[in-house]
């Protein structure tokens, strides 16, 4: 049995899956300061969400950002209308500050507030962790050291089919993880943690 998930953690790694449909917000036809109408965000836990579009010159797609300025346990915000079981998700981020994180993920197969799968990266602890979050508690369930500079922009990406998942980062495979918790469709979008104040651009998914 481990030879045969070997065998298809190795076939997900070196295939790309092949998106029907896919699309990309860079945010920079949306009014500043304010979330734009095709996104919802909210908090797994206590706190209070800050999400509105920003100009940034140092945008990958200029001129306008996604910035999340609050403060909670976890921070999320997903597209409304846009909902599937198998495909994949990117983003551009920029970790800005943050005394206790400086986080910035993806979700997918988002359920609702407390229960979804979330892939983060952290430019104070320098690692790209996959975690799922059932019932507002979170559970990690794979985690790769690698360096994620704060001020500048890199990108986060999750391929998922079925159990099977792979995350990129800046272009490159970090690793692949199972997991079978969720198997419905679900919504995607965006995710920070606790203090970090981080900046998002050309949200992307394919499905």
């Amino acid at each position: 049995m481990k030879m045969k998930l070997s065998f298809r953690l190795l076939l997900f790694i070196v295939a790309t899956p092949l998106a029907s449909r896919a699309d990309t917000f860079s945010f920079d036809n949306a009014k500043a300061g304010e979330l734009p109408p095709e996104w919802v965000g909210g908090v797994t836990g206590s706190g209070s969400a800050q999400w509105s579009v920003v100009p940034d010159d140092s945008a990958p797609s200029k001129p306008q950002v996604l910035k999340q300025s609050g403060q909670g346990t976890f921070l999320w915000c997903v597209l409304k209308d846009v909902t599937f079981t198998d495909g994949a998700v990117e983003v551009q981020f920029k970790p800005m500050a943050g005394q206790e994180d400086q986080a910035a993920g993806v979700v997918w197969r988002f359920q609702d507030g407390d229960n979804y799968y979330v892939c983060r990266a952290n430019a104070l602890e320098d690692n790209v962790r996959l975690y799922h979050v059932v019932k507002g508690r979170r559970t990690q369930l794979h985690s790769v050291d690698v360096k994620v500079a704060a001020n500048q922009w890199h990108a986060l990406r999750v391929e998922f089919a079925g159990p099977l998942f792979k995350v990129l980062f800046n272009g490159l495979p970090l690793f692949a993880a199972v997991d079978r918790t969720f198997a419905n469709a679900g919504k995607v979008g965006v995710w920070t943690k606790a203090d970090s104040v981080t900046e998002f651009d050309d949200f992307w998914f394919g499905r």
